[in-house]
């Protein structure tokens, strides 16, 4: 009879008088985005007052749930109708995003902080995307780039420092649990006719499946987020007509450093899955020949290096299982670098001899590309006169 009666006072309560705390805060936020993406199906949506509910929502904790100042970063933008044709006007609303982004989620957690620069990249991407697909001419387009650059150099910055804010405490590895469910949120930026994988453009299928099936862990969010600033920010490099093998140093250089200052977990964990994949997330970006260039990088930087971080006494909040998983990828990235490099070389070595020898003499083939096949077509080829 009493519970009867506190729950008839409490339904009699103004929906905005119900403080906004406890499940009354998740059961509002979980009914508000619901709402909202009611209203994205509508013919003539209206997000205006949608805009001031996640506004409380935001406010009304010191560390709110991601879902809170997504959305209302969401709804903020897309209000103030940034022109959509010029590269420089998109990449100026994307600092912008950045900015209420950052700005938004001053107070909450660094994985939190991270995880939220996802739309972020997502409106960079596109930029970058469209702007290699537009003719510009060579001084628009140095122009254009170095915004760009900027923009991403500043990012992989904000990045950096939220990732060393709380090192000691997790090595950037575990957060909290999104509230609403990812795909839900990715609704609110995207045409609902797109994939959700689209939102992630430089991540792999594997990735994005792992990122699904760990349900809305905002720490492995935050490593994807991070990955996609990084290889972002490689691809970039391959613009400024640097020599291939000067190229190749500054970006082995650069990739190491970054992990290394990032000691981050996820992040290491989400470039093992892709070099995984025949080809990597950057074809959009890259032509098929530095894409190979990239791998290459990243190969070095994943198998040659001994990261402190991932030492076993700094992975012990980490599952055993978890770890075993991931020694395990590293070692078949590492078993497929050998035979990609060395496919490599063998498909140069057979280019090169054939480049030497008569045309006359070019049926005297290799059997195979093996270090052993190699050697007996060579000794084959001296065997008929022909000296390498």
């Amino acid at each position: 009879m009493a519970l009867a009666l506190i729950d008839s006072k409490s339904s009699s309560i103004p929906a905005n008088l119900i403080p906004l705390i406890g499940e009354n805060y998740d059961l509002k936020l979980t009914q508000s985005i619901q709402n909202l993406l009611v209203e994205i199906h509508k013919e003539n949506p209206k997000f205006s007052h949608f805009i001031q509910v996640f506004y409380d929502l935001m406010q009304a904790q010191v560390d709110p749930p991601l879902e809170s100042i997504w959305v209302y970063a969401a709804l903020t933008f897309c209000s103030r109708n940034h022109p959509k044709e010029d590269p420089l006007n998109r990449i100026s609303a994307a600092k912008d995003l950045f900015q209420l982004v950052s700005a938004c989620s001053a107070s909450v957690s660094s994985l939190k902080s991270i995880a939220l620069l996802a739309p972020v990249v997502y409106e960079v991407y596109n930029v970058v995307v469209d702007l290699f697909k537009r003719d510009l001419s060579l001084k628009a387009e140095k122009k254009v780039m170095k915004a760009v650059q900027n923009l991403v150099g500043v990012v992989l910055g904000y990045a950096n420092v939220c990732s060393c804010k709380d090192l000691g405490e997790n090595d950037g590895s575990t957060g909290s649990s999104l509230i609403t469910p990812f795909a839900d949120l990715i609704r609110v930026w995207m045409n609902s006719n797109e994939g959700s994988e689209f939102f992630l453009p430089l991540v792999s299928s594997d990735v994005f499946r792992a990122l699904s099936e760990r349900e809305g862990d905002v720490g492995y969010l935050a490593g994807v987020v991070i990955a996609e600033v990084f290889l972002l920010k490689l691809c970039l490099n391959f613009k400024l007509g640097t020599s291939t093998k000067e190229l190749e140093m500054e970006l082995r250089t650069w990739a190491i450093a970054s992990i290394t200052g990032f000691q981050n977990f996820n992040l290491f964990e989400v470039l093992v899955r892709m070099l995984l994949e025949k080809t990597l997330p950057v074809t959009s970006l890259l032509s098929s020949e530095d894409e190979v260039l990239l791998r290459q990088v990243l190969y070095d930087a994943i198998i040659l290096v001994e990261y402190s971080f991932l030492n076993p006494e700094r992975v012990i909040h980490l599952p055993a299982e978890h770890m075993k998983s991931i020694a395990m990828k590293r070692l078949i990235v590492t078993h497929e670098a050998v035979e990609y490099f060395s496919s490599q070389l063998s498909s140069q070595i057979i280019k090169w001899v054939k480049n030497q020898i008569p045309e006359e003499d070019s049926a005297i083939r290799s059997k195979g590309t093996s270090p052993k096949a190699l050697i007996k077509w060579l000794l084959n080829l001296e065997d008929h006169g022909l000296s390498i």
